[in-house]
């Protein structure tokens, strides 16, 4: 049986893997069902070294080829879910109410064990293939915690790759990209302090919720006048908080948000103008803020040749013109960058379709994709 038709036989199997690891959602590093189930899978599969509690509750799986070679990729799955209420009315959804599988990462999971067993079978690759199986990407967490834990000083690898469901894409298709792919990931704080009054009086006080408004406006300007107008940046406040009666004004409010970038120097602008234009419009309206800047994650940065032998992969499990080598970068972030700041590697997309969007309470990963999925994962192993 050829690779392509063992694959597509397998397929069905791992179908079934991913809806129960789905039945079974784990926050952040709380994975333990999906953890177990991939632990006992890799040695069933007959794996030469099987770690748990790796960054936790990372699990890691070694297998070495069987034509010698001292080449090693790592390929990453991640495990952890979200604090979603799932709304898909499936028969594989989710039993943990409030929590639920809308990013794609049972599917992940899914594939790459897929991609184990079948490369456990014969081994007929050179070197040795590193499984990484991750908690906690969603509070990007995960990867530095396993890195943290000497992953890389415990097993030896020379690259290492991602791939990750993305709606919109036709099922199967790939993308990635060489450099930035996708964006850092930083969350704010700003608490402005004034000085409460009557609502009928205001001249007796100072306006936090004006104030507050008006540094979410004067915000806007730090992408649009700060920033190359070629360089992509998000600013986005997501949440205002102030107050609790119609007729007073509050001593205080408080503002909630989010900003992303594609280049450090961009993330060092953004945060510096945040700060003072922040405490700017404050002072000026006689009211002081008090800014919390977190840099949650960098930038996933893809590595030219590894991005390069990605899209070759792709290409041939796809076919010509449906795995695209130059897509534009996304916005949204990923922990993965952690590990290409230590190794070179590069991070890839797979279709899912015309369905819900990542995060939202109606997305289910398409099974069809999963064929495609561990082809990727095998030829990856067999091409670096």
């Amino acid at each position: 049986m050829s690779d392509a038709a063992s694959i597509e036989a397998l397929a069905g199997e791992v179908a079934e893997w991913r809806r129960e690891i789905h039945r079974h959602p784990g926050i952040a590093f709380d994975v333990g069902p999906t953890a177990s189930l991939v632990a006992d899978k890799l040695r069933a599969f007959g794996f030469d070294e099987v770690m748990e509690g790796v960054g936790r509750t990372g699990v890691v799986g070694v297998l070495r080829g069987r034509r010698g070679g001292d080449r090693a990729v790592a390929l990453r799955a991640d495990m952890d879910a979200l604090p979603i209420f799932e709304q898909t009315n499936l028969g594989h959804a989710s039993r943990e109410a409030g929590k639920m599988h809308a990013c794609g990462h049972d599917g992940h999971t899914a594939m790459l064990l897929g991609a184990a067993k079948h490369l456990s079978g014969a081994r007929d690759f050179a070197g040795t293939a590193v499984f990484l199986f991750q908690p906690a990407e969603e509070t990007s967490e995960g990867a530095l915690a396993m890195i943290e834990d000497g992953l890389f000083d415990r097993v030896r690898v020379d690259s290492v790759y991602g791939l990750h469901s993305l709606p919109g894409l036709p099922v199967g298709h790939f993308a990635t990209r060489p450099g930035p792919v996708m964006a850092s990931v930083d969350r704010f704080e700003v608490l402005v302090e004034a000085r409460g009054a009557h609502a009928a009086m205001p001249h007796q006080g100072v306006d936090a919720v004006l104030v507050a408004s008006q540094i979410v406006v004067a915000l806007q300007s730090i992408v649009s006048r700060n920033l190359d107008p070629l360089e992509p940046a998000v600013v986005t406040v997501g949440a205002i908080q102030a107050g609790d009666a119609f007729n007073v004004l509050p001593d205080t409010a408080r503002l909630l948000g989010t900003c992303r970038a594609l280049t450090a120097a961009s993330r060092d602008t953004i945060e510096r103008r945040l700060r003072e234009v922040a405490e700017g419009v404050a002072r000026l309206n006689g009211a002081q803020a008090r800014v919390t800047y977190d840099r949650i994650s960098p930038a996933t940065v893809n590595h030219a040749a590894e991005a390069g032998l990605a899209a070759r992969v792709a290409e041939g499990v796809a076919g010509p013109g449906n795995a695209d080598a130059a897509m534009p970068p996304l916005m949204i972030g990923e922990d993965f960058a952690r590990f290409l700041e230590v190794k070179p590697g590069a991070f890839s997309f797979i279709g899912n379709g015309d369905t819900a969007g990542l995060h939202h309470p109606a997305y289910d990963f398409d099974d069809r994709a999963i064929s495609s999925g561990i082809r990727y994962w095998v030829g990856l192993v067999e091409a670096a």
